[in-house]
């Protein structure tokens, strides 16, 4: 399954410099179960972002958007 992920994070410091807003996106083929995996990580764990980013040690509010993408032929 092909699918887009949106990282937004808001008030975030990263190697001790302060950003207001920080926009990552990428787009990735993975499993669909993967994305219900990462889906319930994502809730569940409050660390979830500081603990997989080097250099991020704070983050204000954060969401994560995933969509399937069509391939087009």
């Amino acid at each position: 399954m092909k699918v887009k992920f949106t990282l937004t994070m808001d008030d975030a410091t990263v190697s001790g410099d302060q950003y207001d807003s920080i926009v990552i996106d990428w787009i990735s083929e993975v499993p669909q179960d993967e994305v219900l995996r990462m889906s319930q990580q994502w809730i569940t764990s409050q660390n979830f972002l500081t603990q997989r980013m080097v250099g991020l040690s704070r983050v204000g509010e954060s969401s994560l958007t995933i969509e399937p993408v069509e391939d087009k032929l």
